[in-house]
């Protein structure tokens, strides 16, 4: 532990905002010194929510010269990612940043590299990674031989604030990209394989977005190994509810499926319901000589894991740790970078209409 408590500016306040201001406020390495969020309303919600005071500021700029912390916490929409971790990283601090990194390769390679020249820590929010059944999903999926067959959607049917939300981030990007980069990050880490191609569909079904945005897509990736994966994303108030959160993977010895969320269990646009998974179903390829299965299928309980603010609280674990510790964080930035360059590959595959090579 350190010495002192970070200091940490929370930037952004709203649903991850909140959640991960909620474990700075309970983690004793953490001091929160300012919450910054253009709207009052906001601001003031986050701090009902801790049941606590802090610094109020409406510039991001103004809250980094004003409170001088030693880390930042940037949990604003996607467009304003880059500039705000250069600015962290120039103010000497450290970083803990929603993805997407940037909304440009060009623009989360210029903040990694801000990272390792200020010899800063950047800790990128991949809730799944610290998530201990989509953990050992992917370790499962490792039994299964190769190749594999990746196959994952979380389709969000939103109406209100949540509709607000989802159209206001893709002012900058659509949901294949935006949520697209956990799933692209899963199947690298199930498959430890270079991706080599990249094709994508999608539709413009709300003309409530802007100019040229698609609020549906599905998009396909093939691997050096043999295995492909696809992961659909579509957000707005005209979204089916039905198979809305498929996370199937099959390979040569089998297959693993998350199977803890039922229809109707939650609505789509619960935060709850994006990272839940209650059970994992384990099915054994393996026949007799009859043709019949030698083994029964599996239920591997995963009841008991840590809901969405327990989840924030384990990122934020981690990031401290990178901090007092001085973890070498090398292939976790190159990872983030390198998922984002597949999900924007799709969406450039998208709108071309043509298969993009990776090389």
């Amino acid at each position: 532990m350190a010495a002192q408590p970070i200091k940490v500016l929370v930037a952004g306040c709203g649903h991850m905002g909140t959640s991960h201001a909620k474990a700075y406020h309970a983690m004793p390495g953490f001091e929160i010194v300012g919450v910054v969020s253009r709207g009052a309303a906001s601001r003031r919600a986050l701090l009902d929510a801790l049941g606590a005071e802090y610094p109020q500021f409406s510039d991001y700029h103004e809250a980094l010269a004003a409170t001088k912390p030693d880390a930042v916490s940037i949990n604003t929409y996607p467009d304003t990612h880059a500039a705000y971790a250069l600015a962290a990283f120039a103010a000497g601090c450290h970083v803990f940043l929603e993805k997407p990194v940037a909304v440009t390769v060009a623009e989360a390679e210029g903040v990694v590299a801000a990272a390792r020249k200020a010899r800063k820590k950047l800790v990128v929010g991949y809730i799944l990674r610290v998530h201990p059944t989509w953990v050992r999903f992917i370790e499962t999926a490792q039994t299964l031989g190769k190749p594999l067959v990746m196959r994952m959607n979380l389709n969000q049917q939103s109406s209100g604030d949540m509709w607000k939300t989802h159209k206001a981030l893709m002012d900058s990007m659509s949901p294949i990209v935006d949520c697209g980069v956990h799933y692209v990050d899963v199947m690298c880490q199930m498959t430890r394989s270079k991706p080599v191609r990249v094709s994508a569909i999608g539709a413009r079904l709300s003309e409530a977005l802007v100019p040229g945005m698609y609020n549906y897509g599905c998009l396909q990736v093939s691997f050096a190994d043999g295995s492909v994966g696809w992961y659909e994303a579509g957000w707005g108030p005209m979204m089916s509810e039905t198979a809305y959160f498929v996370k199937d993977v099959i390979g040569p010895e089998g297959c693993v499926s998350i199977a803890g969320v039922k229809e109707g269990e939650a609505g789509t646009d619960d935060i709850e319901a994006h990272t839940r998974a209650a059970v994992l179903k384990l099915h054994h390829a393996a026949l007799e000589p009859d043709g019949s299965f030698a083994r029964a299928d599996e239920y591997l309980d995963c009841s008991g894991e840590p809901d969405h603010d327990g989840l924030c609280r384990l990122e934020q674990e981690v990031f401290l740790d990178a901090i007092v510790n001085d973890r070498d964080l090398g292939d976790h930035m190159d990872d983030a970078v390198n998922s984002l360059r597949i999900v924007l590959a799709a969406d450039q595959a998208f709108k071309t209409g043509k298969t993009v090579d990776l090389g």
